[in-house]
């Protein structure tokens, strides 16, 4: 069968995953080999296939392939995440475009739109994974609101209630206006935006004086002003404060004043906390609209006035402009209060602003009554196992964050003002007293053992932040009945894959998934769930601009796919992805991981068109060749090995590519290929298809469609068509002459030298030219001489212990080799050449010889740096006497 011209990655594509579904190459049961296990960081319903979903799911696509060759019981567990905020809005939206409101319907019929929502588009996504060639146990899919997994969120939430680690109470909280619910801190996005500073006039209660500006100080002032960024929640101010140090307001202390357009009366108060130096050292205080104020209320016994509903909007408590949104508010707010003489000026400011990382819509922080998960106990553990190095991340420059967050964790509020989602599991009588059960039933039961009455209960109508079952994800997926019981023993499965052994994940989610995962995972089955985590980088444009549909600057990676190929694109994403280290993602690499995939398609296609024959036994350069590449490869097998083991993976997959493109393809072939139309002994052709094999299950991990293909070729028809790729053993590293090596590396040298002589001197590579070697190394470069013959087109090779008169020089290792040149080049051309190669060498040794001479640097910089510039002294000083030379030629 002969092999096409062009590499068609679509077919291939299709064809061999269809072939490992059907193989349940991808499926995993517990056994008695080594467990491998991943657990997929599980992309929201709501998504579809981005930049960072591709680098993250190629990692880990690695990993399992070369954990499934190397004999591993590799299991690769993927799954979805209900995401509630994001998932809830597109229902609400898809309702709306069928003329329905989310108020008008009941919670059940909600529900019910909700999964026939996730039903149709809830699957996209892991479609799309398929196309990338992820190797997932899809028959382990699993989703976070699974009837099970369900179970366990409740478990968990009953179990922590009861341990004193759940508790409800009245809390400041990030609100979501959009999205109308709490939100955590870490699900805020903090921008830097344009705003404008508002300097409002307060009257003193009282007064009767003229008004005068906040700084005059020789004279009572009939009232003060003070700088806000959001002059509609002036409405909200219980009180106005300053600092006792300050000297400017002595004359306020205990004194009230009436707040602007409503001329409520608010007292002043004292507190260090303001700062001076910031707008006008005073500060209005507005305990519901603000975590500061709220705390200065706190200390002050303020009251606490919340003027703003749960959309945004002001409400009754406003007392002016109910109704309106809060943004518009505030424009309205700015007017009035000009054309009330209470504005003294606008400026220009910037200012940090949290926003909902779900709806984008701005962060109000809000007194709110929340169930909220006590945090300290449950980090120490959790700090514990990383700082002991129990889990390793990868790279290790991320350990200062975490342990700052775990230091200084804050208490998580659990509870979401949403239908979508685990309800929380609280249960409250007609005077609002509750009980934490599991069900209704149970709930009676928990109301009678604690002797409250009750006449009708109802259920909590909140349900649990999302994260709230995502933390439990490596546990959940393998026996849900584990989490909230800590008796429990477990299933097989869950005692055979548990701890899991690496997550891919991104740095942005170390603490709010990565850290709670490993509290749950400590909380419940006393020991960590992976062993290491690997967080890749950001995937930014070749501008380092973070990749977003806004900027418009990120590309389809479907799109990527369909023009490069599955293997062009992952090849494309790791070579340009260091571990921890932001991507500058150019779709040149995809064209570049392409060709990559076409050279191994057309070195194949030109080792298979060879001919082979019994005939002829395997000269000596070939012999040479092949047992330079066998220790090649086993020598480039151990930088590999290591790479995987320090999670360099970019790194891995440029050595495979260096192998691949330069020594197999660029060297050995070229120096085993046979002449035009002559046959190959079949030693060497075994050989070479061994090493092609070798390649194949190399590469296979980085580029599983185009290995798979080439595999199944009737060239390997005797190993049998049973054996996949796949599942084809990793290779092992063996015995790596070094002597052969280097000696090698200077035949190449020598080759490549002769090619610049014949470049440079504009000599065609058709010309035959004789080469001289002044030897005085141990080589025996009769072992290599046909080699050089054959690759450098050398028409004859002599030993001589001067140089020939007309040649040109070079030393390849200890040994000089000289090229005659009679009749093959212009004098004159060739004597401005040499000569300007000799003005610049001596300028470069001259400046090297500056930095030897001074003392402070050959004392002061590291012994390796003054090595190499002893070495380039060394480099320049050899050349120089070699084009010197030369130059007597001429």
């Amino acid at each position: 069968m002969s092999i096409s011209k062009i590499y068609d990655p679509k077919e291939a594509e299709d064809k061999w995953y269809s072939y490992w579904l059907e193989k349940k190459f991808f499926h995993s049961e517990p056994d008695e080999r080594e467990p491998y296990t991943i657990v997929i960081p599980p992309p929201n319903v709501t998504g579809v296939l981005h930049m960072g979903h591709m680098l993250n799911n190629t990692i880990q696509d690695v990993l399992i392939r070369k954990a499934r060759m190397q004999g591993k019981n590799a299991c690769w567990v993927p799954g979805t995440d209900h995401a509630s905020i994001a998932t809830e809005a597109k229902v609400v939206a898809m309702l709306k475009e069928r003329g329905i409101e989310k108020k008008d319907i009941s919670r059940e019929e909600f529900l019910k739109y909700a999964w026939e929502w996730k039903e149709k588009y809830g699957g996209i996504i892991l479609k799309q994974l398929e196309k990338l060639g992820a190797s997932c146990d899809w028959d382990r899919t699993r989703f976070t609101m699974d009837e099970a997994l369900s179970e366990a969120v409740k478990d968990t939430f009953i179990h922590l209630y009861k341990k004193g680690l759940i508790y409800r109470g009245i809390r400041m909280v990030n609100w979501d206006p959009k999205g109308m619910t709490a939100v955590s801190d870490e699900e805020v996005i903090r921008k830097e935006v344009n705003q404008k500073l508002y300097y409002i006039r307060y009257q003193i209660a009282g007064s009767g004086l003229q008004p005068a500006t906040h700084n005059q100080q020789s004279e009572i002032p009939g009232y003060i002003v003070i700088a806000t960024t959001r002059p509609e929640t002036i409405m909200a101010d219980t009180a106005i404060c300053i600092n006792p140090n300050d000297e400017r307001y002595r004359f306020l202390k205990g004194k009230k004043v009436l707040v602007p357009l409503i001329n409520r009366e608010i007292p002043v108060i004292e507190d260090e906390y303001v700062e001076m130096e910031f707008g006008t050292g005073c500060l209005k205080v507005t305990p519901a609209h603000d975590l500061n104020d709220y705390e200065l209320g706190v200390k002050h016994h303020l009251p606490v006035i919340d003027i703003l509903n749960d959309d945004g909007t002001l409400n009754e408590k406003a007392e002016i402009l109910v109704g309106e949104e809060r943004f518009v508010a505030r424009k309205k707010i700015a007017r009035m209060l000009e054309e009330a003489g209470m504005l003294e000026k606008v400026e220009d400011y910037k200012s940090q602003i949290g926003f909902s990382e779900r709806t984008d819509a701005a962060i109000e922080p809000k007194l709110s009554l929340q169930w909220f998960c006590r945090m300290e106990e449950m980090a120490k553990p959790a700090l514990e196992y990383v700082l002991k190095g129990d889990i390793k991340l990868i790279p290790d420059k991320f350990m200062n964050t975490y342990r700052h967050w775990m230091e200084n964790v804050k208490d998580w509020c659990i509870s979401r003002q949403l239908w979508w989602g685990q309800r929380i599991p609280a249960w409250y009588n007609e005077r609002g007293e509750w009980v934490v059960a599991s069900d209704l039933a149970a709930a009676e039961q928990e109301f009678r053992n604690a002797n409250i009455s009750f006449q009708s209960i109802r259920q909590d109508e909140d349900v649990v932040d999302t994260w709230f079952s995502s933390w439990l994800w490596p546990m959940s997926v393998f026996d849900p009945k584990v989490c909230g019981h800590p008796e429990e023993k477990g299933n097989a499965d869950i005692n055979y894959y548990y701890p899991t052994n690496d997550l891919v994940t991104a740095p942005e989610i170390l603490f709010f998934w990565v850290a709670r995962m490993i509290m749950a995972g400590n909380e419940f089955r006393g020991e960590v769930p992976f062993r290491n985590v690997y967080l890749t980088g950001i995937v930014r444009d070749k501008l380092g601009r973070k990749m977003s549909k806004s900027l418009g600057n990120s590309p389809d990676p479907i799109e990527l796919i369909e023009t490069y190929g599955a293997d062009g694109v992952r090849v494309g994403m790791l070579l340009c992805s260091p571990a921890g280290n932001d991507l500058m993602f150019d779709e040149s690499y995809c064209e570049q991981g392409r060709n990559f995939a076409n050279k191994i398609w057309n070195a194949f296609r030109l080792v298979k068109g060879w001919t082979v024959t019994e005939a002829s036994e395997a000269g000596k350069e070939n012999i040479a060749a092949i047992n330079w590449f066998e220790s090649r490869f086993n020598e480039a097998l151990i930088e590999i090995e290591n790479h995987f083991k320090q999670y360099r993976l970019s790194e891995a997959l440029m050595a495979i590519y260096k192998l691949v493109w330069d020594d197999f393809c660029a060297w050995y072939l070229e120096m085993i290929k046979p002449g035009y139309q002559l046959p190959i002994d079949s030693r060497t052709f075994d050989a070479t298809k061994a090493f092609f094999e070798s390649i194949l299950k190399l590469l296979h991990p980085f580029m599983p469609f185009l290995t798979e293909e080439l595999w199944h070729d009737e060239i390997f028809a005797e190993r049998g068509a049973m054996e996949c790729c796949i599942v084809a053993p990793y290779p092992v590293s063996g015995e790596i002459n070094g002597k052969l090596l280097r000696e090698i590396d200077i035949v190449k040298q020598v080759i490549s030298e002769v090619r610049n002589i014949r470049n440079s001197k504009q000599i065609s590579p058709k010309e035959a030219l004789p080469l001289a070697i002044n030897a005085n190394s141990d080589i025996e470069y009769s072992e290599y001489l046909p080699i050089i013959h054959k690759l450098a087109n050398i028409t004859e090779v002599s030993f001589v212990e001067e140089k020939p008169a007309g040649a040109a020089a070079f030393i390849a290792g200890r040994d000089e080799f000289f090229v005659s040149l009679e009749g093959n080049i212009d004098a004159e051309a060739e004597r401005e050449r040499i000569t300007k190669e000799l003005d610049y060498l001596k300028g470069f040794l001259k400046a090297v010889n500056g930095k030897l001479s001074n003392e402070r640097f050959v004392q002061n910089a590291k012994p390796d740096i003054v090595e190499n510039e002893r070495k380039k002294k060394a480099d320049a000083e050899a050349k120089i006497i070699i084009l010197e030379e030369g130059l007597k030629l001429f």
